[in-house]
């Protein structure tokens, strides 16, 4: 003869003020992910970016002042490129619509290595967005720009945000003539103008330098610089007399 078994009571459902507190630790778990971003070197302007850097994935938008200044805004996009690429392994992808493509001697003036670079010749802007979508779901390059003419559409960036996210997140950067532009799900957008480059102690060119401008930043600031790029380090950093005005600036405040 078996003894019947208590009859089990029902599980006391969750409180109102535990279903709060368990809601808050997922957030909190969330949140607390570690997001993958590439710092640009320059502190100043990593402490405007949200969590230290680009964030990796979502396209960044990046734009001439002027029309004049395509060359300086190919160049500070490159030169983004060569940082990612001093970083990570692989090769980066670089597909045009009507833009003059890079050569050798340029990119290793920017401290990119050639060899590490595919070149793709797009029919149109459609065509520049559908390889950097395919490119994003092959998850196999580090970093992608895209050369196109109009901007990048609304539909198109969110495409581009969501294919980056089926594996690890490349550095995406959209370079597009002067303008406007179009509502579009950019993480941040640069507008770019030529700066007189430095030059060495014997008079010749040193370090290219743009004044750049943080237009749009989800989740940070913008602000303006004076920028110089360093090719042997792979990093943004301020003028040398800039940066020692800005530090005798800062031991003055009281």
């Amino acid at each position: 003869m078996t003894m019947a078994q208590a009859p089990t009571s029902p599980p006391k459902p969750a409180s109102p003020t535990d279903r709060l507190a368990r809601l808050r630790a997922e957030l909190s778990a969330e949140t607390s992910r570690a997001v993958a971003v590439m710092p640009l070197g320059h502190p100043v302007i990593d402490a405007h970016l949200p969590s230290g850097g680009l964030s990796l994935g979502p396209p960044h938008e990046i734009v001439p002042a002027e029309p004049i200044d395509a060359i300086a805004a190919l160049a500070f996009a490159l030169a983004l490129c060569a940082r990612r690429l001093a970083e990570a392994q692989g090769e980066a992808m670089i597909a045009s619509s009507g833009h003059p493509l890079p050569y050798g001697h340029g990119l290793a003036s920017l401290g990119l290595n050639p060899g590490r670079l595919l070149l793709l010749e797009a029919g149109g802007d459609g065509e520049v967005f559908r390889a950097l979508e395919a490119a994003l779901h092959a998850n196999c390059l580090s970093a992608l720009i895209g050369l196109v003419g109009e901007g990048m559409p609304l539909k198109a960036g969110r495409r581009l945000q969501l294919a980056a996210e089926t594996g690890e997140p490349p550095l995406l950067l959209v370079l597009r003539q002067a303008g406007p532009g179009l509502p579009n799900g950019a993480a941040t957008r640069w507008r770019v103008a030529a700066a007189p480059a430095g030059s060495d102690r014997f008079g010749g060119l040193h370090a290219p330098r743009w004044r750049v401008r943080l237009e749009r930043c989800r989740n940070g600031r913008g602000g303006s610089w004076l920028v110089e790029w360093d090719s042997a380090a792979n990093r943004l950093h301020l003028p040398e007399r800039l940066a020692d005005d800005a530090a005798a600036a800062g031991r003055a405040r009281p």
